[in-house]
C-alpha cells in the first residue's frame, strides 16, 4: 500500500487521533515532539519535522515510531 505524500499538520493531526500528547519541553527549533503513554508504564516519543510535504522514509520512521502501521496511518488521515 503506498503512502500518500503528507504534510507534517496532517501526521500530527493523525497522531492526536491516536491518543499522542504534544511533550512540552521537547521538539526544539522546528520541530515538534509527541508522547503517548502505554500499557506497562512504557511511553513512546515521536518526533515530527514541520514543514510542507515530509519524504517519505521520514513518515516511515515516524510511523515506526509511533508504532503505527501504513493501514492504521492512512484510517487516521
Amino acid at each position: 500500500m503506498r503512502l500518500p505524500s503528507v504534510s507534517s499538520k496532517a501526521i500530527i493531526r493523525a497522531l492526536k487521533r491516536c491518543g499522542f500528547s504534544e511533550a512540552p519541553n521537547r521538539g526544539k527549533g522546528s520541530h515538534r515532539a509527541f508522547y503517548k503513554k502505554e500499557e506497562a508504564g512504557q511511553t513512546r516519543l515521536v518526533i515530527v519535522p514541520q514543514g510542507k510535504d515530509i519524504p517519505k522514509g521520514t513518515l516511515l520512521a515516524i510511523l515506526d515510531q509511533a508504532g503505527l502501521s501504513r493501514e492504521r496511518f492512512l484510517e487516521l488521515l
